[in-house]
C-alpha cells in the first residue's frame, strides 16, 4: 500500500490520480491533499477517500470544512501547501498544482525523503537547478508525470544516458495549430481552451495553445535528463500518439506509444518501475489510426516556444522570470484584460527588462518571481 499525498486535488490532474486511487485501494491511499476554492469538490474527495490532513486556500474555509469533518486535520494558505505535502508519513507526493506556487512544497517533500511524482512543470522551469541538486542530495527520485516526460523516461529505462544522441518532444500543435499568426490576433478565450487531443486544466490548454507548455516542457527536460538544450527538439505531431523519443548515438530512436489519457503516465508515476493495468482505457490500434503525421517545427509562428528556449539558455533567474511572466499573462488574457498575442509580447517584454542572477539561491528566485509578477500587473493596470 502506497500513501500518496496529492497537491491540486480538484484540478485536471488531480481528479485523473483520484480516478486510479479509486480503481485500485488495494495499493494506493490518499493521506493528504490540497485544493484551492472547489470547496464542494474538497467535501466530496473527503467523503470518498477520507485523508487525514487537507489543505484549502482561505482560513474560512478550512473553518468550516473543520466543523463538517472533525476528525480530518485542516491547514491553509502556503504553509498548509507544505503541510499537505509533507505530512502523514506519505511515501509519494504527488504535485500537480498550477504555477510556481508548487516549488515550496516539492522542496520540502524532497526533504523529508518522499518520492515525487511531479506534473507541477513551473517549479522545474523556475528553480530546476535548486530542485535537481536537492533530489540528489536527499537521494530523492523525481518520476515525470507529464506525458512526453513520461515518454523520455520509460524510452530510457535500461538506456546508457551517455548514448543520447537527442531528446524528441512532440507537440500537438494546440489549439490554433493551423492558424497564421495574422490569424490569431482575434481568438477568443473559449476558442483557446479548445484543445483537439487532451483533457487538461484551462492554463496549461492556454498554455498548449501558445506552444509555451512545450517550452516549459523543453526547460523540464533539460534538468530532468541533464541534457544540453541544443540537443532537445521539439517536433509537430498532431495525433498525440507518440508521446515523445529518445535518439542515440547509433541512430536507433526509442519512442513511446499510446492513445491520449492522461492517467497512463500518472499511473505509472505511482507504481515506477512496476506497471499494473489500466481500468477502462483505450487500448492503441495502430490499423485503426491508419497514419500518423510530423511536421517541422516553426519557431517563428511559435514565438514563444522559442522564448522559453532563449531563456533556458541565458539560465540563472531568466526562466523564472519568464515563466513568472506567463503565468500572469495567462491569467490575464482569460480574464479580458489583454488579447491572444499580447501574452507572448508581454513575456518577451519582461525578459528584455529582466537582470539574470546566475546560480540563484531560493530567496533569489522567488524574489524575481514576485517581482516579475508585480511588474506585469502593473502594464496592464490591473484590477483584483
Amino acid at each position: 500500500m502506497k500513501k500518496i499525498n496529492l497537491l491540486g486535488a480538484t484540478g485536471s490532474i488531480g481528479t485523473q490520480t483520484l480516478s486510479i486511487i479509486a480503481a485500485h485501494p488495494d495499493r494506493f491511499e490518499l493521506t493528504a491533499m490540497s485544493a484551492g476554492r472547489n470547496i464542494q469538490k474538497v467535501s466530496e474527495i473527503i467523503t470518498r477517500f477520507h485523508p487525514k490532513l487537507v489543505s484549502v486556500l482561505q482560513e474560512a474555509d478550512a473553518v468550516r470544512l473543520q466543523n463538517e469533518f472533525p476528525e480530518v486535520q485542516f491547514v491553509h494558505g502556503d504553509e498548509g501547501l507544505i503541510e499537505a505535502a509533507v505530512g502523514m508519513e506519505a511515501d509519494i507526493l504527488l504535485n500537480s498544482v498550477i504555477g510556481s506556487v508548487g516549488l515550496r512544497p516539492t522542496l520540502a517533500a524532497i526533504k523529508a525523503g518522499m518520492t515525487i511524482a511531479i506534473a507541477n512543470k513551473e517549479t522545474l522551469v523556475a528553480a530546476g537547478d535548486v530542485v535537481v541538486e536537492a533530489a540528489q542530495r536527499y537521494n530523492v527520485p523525481l518520476v515525470p508525470v507529464d506525458s512526453e516526460h513520461s515518454a523520455l523516461f520509460q524510452s530510457l529505462n535500461g538506456e546508457n544516458p551517455k548514448r543520447i544522441t537527442n531528446l524528441i518532444l512532440t507537440a500537438s500543435g494546440g489549439s490554433f495549430r493551423d492558424l497564421t499568426r495574422d490569424q490569431l490576433q482575434n481568438v477568443t478565450v473559449e476558442q483557446a481552451l479548445a484543445h483537439p487531443n487532451w483533457s487538461m486544466g484551462n492554463k496549461l490548454t492556454i498554455d498548449s495553445a501558445t506552444m509555451m507548455n512545450k517550452g516549459l516542457e523543453v526547460i523540464e527536460a533539460h534538468h530532468l535528463f541533464a541534457m544540453p538544450y541544443d540537443q532537445i527538439e521539439c517536433l509537430l505531431h498532431k495525433e498525440s500518439i507518440i508521446h515523445s523519443m529518445v535518439e542515440f548515438e547509433d541512430t536507433s530512436v526509442m519512442a513511446q506509444l499510446g492513445s491520449p489519457d492522461m492517467r497512463v503516465p500518472i499511473q505509472y508515476a505511482l507504481t515506477y518501475p512496476d506497471r499494473i493495468p489500466m481500468a477502462d482505457a483505450k487500448r492503441l490500434r495502430l490499423d485503426e489510426i491508419g497514419k500518423l503525421h510530423f511536421e517541422k517545427m516553426d519557431y517563428e509562428r511559435f514565438k514563444a516556444l522559442s522564448l522559453a528556449y532563449d531563456a533556458g539558455r541565458e539560465g540563472g533567474t531568466m526562466p523564472t522570470a519568464m515563466n513568472a511572466a506567463n503565468e500572469v499573462a495567462v491569467q490575464l488574457f482569460m480574464e479580458g484584460y489583454i488579447s491572444f498575442m499580447q501574452i507572448e509580447e508581454i513575456i518577451e517584454r519582461m525578459m528584455q527588462q529582466h537582470q539574470t542572477i546566475q546560480n540563484p539561491n531560493l530567496e533569489e528566485i522567488l524574489e524575481t518571481d514576485r517581482d516579475t509578477r508585480k511588474r506585469v500587473y502593473g502594464i496592464v493596470k490591473y484590477k483584483d
